[in-house]
């Protein structure tokens, strides 16, 4: 899941202002989605404001009006399920402030912002239920860590760098403005789903 512990600029934590983080992240969950594990189908979506008091840069309190968390469920094509829960108000005990867990028949990897980890079928423990011993098992040993194989640089610059590369030399660029669309259609369905308390389907655009 995805979280940002440190306290951000007041303004963020008024929906009236610039919305929660059901806007802020579930724009960025589409294209991961969309691009690495299948095309959004469907959305359920739970959103939360767990902290509804916060204090401004000058030391007051004021009502939190915006969503702080949010705990989604997506249905993929292939009968690909992915839950991505994102939160401005949890402590961080993982690998990276993101971490994606995916989970296959043959393997795992766990990704984090810079590093990734595996498990093959082969290498994967087989752990026993036993509420009367302490857990035998050192988990994190059973993972290796993916070698580095080309360094990536600023995720953001990259993008920028395609961009103008797209601008100056008229090359084709696959992330028009519909895409942005199907970002802000993923926001504007998970914020009908925690309405609604129910699944939506997303139409094609």
């Amino acid at each position: 899941g995805h979280s940002i512990p440190a306290q951000r600029p007041s303004w963020n934590y008024r929906k009236e202002d610039d919305g929660g983080i059901i806007v802020d992240m579930l724009c960025h969950w589409r294209y991961v989605l969309d691009n690495l594990f299948g095309k959004v189908k469907s959305v359920s979506c739970l959103g939360a404001t767990h902290i509804p008091e916060r204090i401004d840069e000058n030391g007051n309190p004021y009502k939190a009006t915006a969503d702080d968390a949010c705990y989604a469920t997506f249905e993929l094509e292939g009968d690909v399920i992915a839950q991505f829960n994102s939160s401005w108000t949890v402590r961080v005990r993982r690998d990276d402030l993101l971490t994606l867990q995916v989970d296959g028949t043959h393997g795992s990897a766990v990704a984090g912002l810079r590093d990734c980890h595996i498990q093959h079928y082969g290498n994967t423990p087989k752990p026993v239920w036993n509420p009367d011993i302490p857990q035998p098992i050192p988990f994190f040993e059973g993972w290796a860590k993916v070698p580095e194989q080309e360094l990536f640089d600023n995720a953001f610059k990259a993008q920028w760098e395609l961009f103008l590369k797209h601008i100056v030399k008229d090359t084709p660029f696959p992330w028009d403005l519909k895409a942005g669309a199907r970002g802000v259609q993923l926001a504007e369905k998970g914020l009908e789903s925690w309405a609604k308390r129910a699944w939506v389907d997303i139409e094609e655009l």
